[in-house]
């Protein structure tokens, strides 16, 4: 049986007010979803870069948090 991989994506983004946000993380099962939350918490915001990370499931630094637990079950 394979290891089921979690994909986490890393933004650095511009504000609409002109702030500069480095290291976003946020799980999708794509890019897209990944963008579609971002874009819930930062409105018109300009993404300036956007990094893929996988990670094999079970594998994760650091703990878990309310927000990863309802990630992980909506990518699911």
């Amino acid at each position: 049986m394979q290891a089921a991989v979690i994909t986490k994506y890393h933004f650095r983004i511009r504000t609409r007010n002109g702030v500069v946000v480095e290291n976003l993380s946020f799980f999708g099962a794509d890019e897209a979803a990944a963008r579609q939350k971002l874009q819930r918490i930062y409105r018109d915001c300009e993404v300036l870069q956007c990094q893929e990370e996988r990670l094999p499931s079970g594998v994760r630094g650091g703990h878990l948090n309310y927000e990863d637990v309802v990630d992980l079950i909506t990518t699911a």
